[in-house]
């Protein structure tokens, strides 16, 4: 987030962050990976992490580096290779992403239930998830004195509906829905979770935004500098930088207003085939828009950490970091666009 000494790299915990996967949830025979981590670098390549500190930094290598490093025979695949070389072509490591590519690729985990966000983070999406929410209230709480700050509060609120009024809609919508009223807390418990992943991916974004802004307006400085607006390439480059930003936080934001209406309609028209459809569908979008929102996280955090405030740095090396980091693996980025059509 920005505050008033300005932006700072996106710092989320592990099973919170876009493109950080903590190698311990994975079954990995070398000991020393345990403890490490799988982390998208600013050019959007996988690397594993052995340390990172703010004296030392980052110790990262290439996957394709790890026989020589740990002796593994080269004359078969060493079990730990394999399975990282599956994860490193994962386009995002956001739970949500996880949870469907993980399966799709065959890699196994010590446990399918820590993938989940933290209860940090989940708090913090309070006022997203009461979004979703909201029609719901409506429906059985409509003209009654009450307050929720929490997922788990309403969930509350429908395992013991003590407002008459309330139990009857409550009865109700169990029988729209085709199952016993005792039932309901449960049914909405597993839907949760999709509204928690819609959620997550709208706080991403929003978080973003004042990083796209100071990212363009860096841009104008290098197009408008007497010698830097002579080179043809870097001004290709700034183009497609702010092309790109503009594009997609404008796809990935259409799609989840796309998912909200549905939602929306989902409680006019409530019934068991409606839950599944709209939660079949938010799921289809999960990897693409991971994808798409660990690529811009990256960038943004990076172009934070080397230009925290507007006056940071000058058009010269603003233009080298565009030149060199910037534009490496925006394509992948570009590319994740096409997939918002084409599902």
């Amino acid at each position: 987030m920005t505050d008033d000494d300005g932006l700072k790299p996106i710092n989320d915990s592990d099973m919170d962050s876009m493109f950080v996967l903590p190698l311990s949830i994975i079954p990995l025979q070398t000991p020393a990976l345990q403890s490490a981590k799988l982390i998208k670098n600013v050019r959007l390549r996988s690397a594993v992490e052995l340390f990172s500190d703010v004296q030392t930094g980052s110790g990262q290598v290439d996957v394709e580096s790890l026989p020589a490093m740990f002796g593994w025979p080269t004359e078969q695949i060493h079990p730990d290779l394999g399975i990282l070389r599956r994860l490193a072509l994962l386009p995002s490591y956001d739970v949500y992403s996880l949870r469907i590519s993980l399966r799709e690729h065959g890699i196994p985990v010590n446990d399918y239930a820590a993938l989940k966000l933290s209860p940090e983070k989940a708090a913090e999406l309070t006022r997203y998830m009461i979004m979703f929410t909201r029609p719901l209230m409506k429906m059985i709480y409509s003209g009654e004195d009450v307050h929720i700050d929490s997922y788990d509060d309403l969930l509350k609120l429908f395992r013991d509906p003590d407002i008459k009024k309330a139990r009857q809609r409550l009865e109700t919508m169990a029988q729209s829905l085709n199952i016993d009223i005792f039932d309901v807390p449960r049914f909405l418990e597993d839907y949760g979770d999709t509204f928690m992943s819609l959620s997550y991916f709208r706080h991403c974004l929003d978080r973003l935004e004042p990083y796209f802004t100071a990212c363009v307006q860096a841009l104008s400085p290098i197009r408008t500098h007497f010698q830097l607006k002579q080179n043809v390439n870097l001004m290709k480059t700034c183009d497609m930088i702010e092309e790109v930003i503009n594009s997609i936080s404008a796809s990935i934001s259409g799609r989840l207003e796309v998912f909200d209406k549905r939602t929306r309609e989902m409680w006019e028209n409530i019934s068991q085939d409606e839950f599944r459809s709209v939660k079949g569908m938010i799921e289809r979008y999960h990897v693409t828009i991971g994808a798409a929102l660990c690529g811009l996280t990256v960038k943004m955090s990076s172009f934070a950490k080397m230009f925290p405030r507007p006056n940071s740095g000058g058009p010269i090396k603003r233009a080298d970091f565009m030149m060199s980091e910037m534009i490496q693996g925006i394509d992948l980025i570009k590319d994740v666009e096409k997939q918002f059509t084409a599902q």
